[in-house]
């Protein structure tokens, strides 16, 4: 997927698709982390639709929810849900950081080969 140590450096106009390919993916991720959170609150909890999209949306931000599950389901959904939004924060941050991480440590080894 990304170029090896012995290639020139990407670019600057793939570079920038590469970056925007990578954002759009952690969008998906985190839209489709959203929609777990809004279906398993709209199944366990009597919320409606828009009121489940703004507790997920709080909950995915690191906020916290605007209304508390009061059901023994909701509140373990919604705990392993919180674990789970964790995970996603890291993922996606690697997900949107590793372009750029790749081109700075490409940009160290083709200064490298120059000795």
């Amino acid at each position: 997927m990304y170029e090896s140590k012995n290639e020139s450096l990407l670019h600057p106009r793939d570079f920038t698709y590469r970056i925007f390919s990578h954002v759009g993916l952690a969008l998906l991720v985190v839209a489709f982390t959203l929609a777990i959170g809004v279906l398993g609150h709209l199944l366990l909890e009597p919320v409606e639709w828009h009121d489940a999209i703004l507790n997920t949306a709080l909950i995915l931000v690191g906020i916290g929810p605007y209304i508390v599950p009061a059901s023994v389901m909701g509140k373990i959904f919604f705990s392993l849900y919180s674990i789970l939004v964790g995970l996603v924060f890291v993922a996606t941050l690697g997900l949107v950081l590793a372009p750029l991480a790749h081109r700075i440590i490409h940009k160290f080894h083709l200064d490298d080969d120059d000795d």
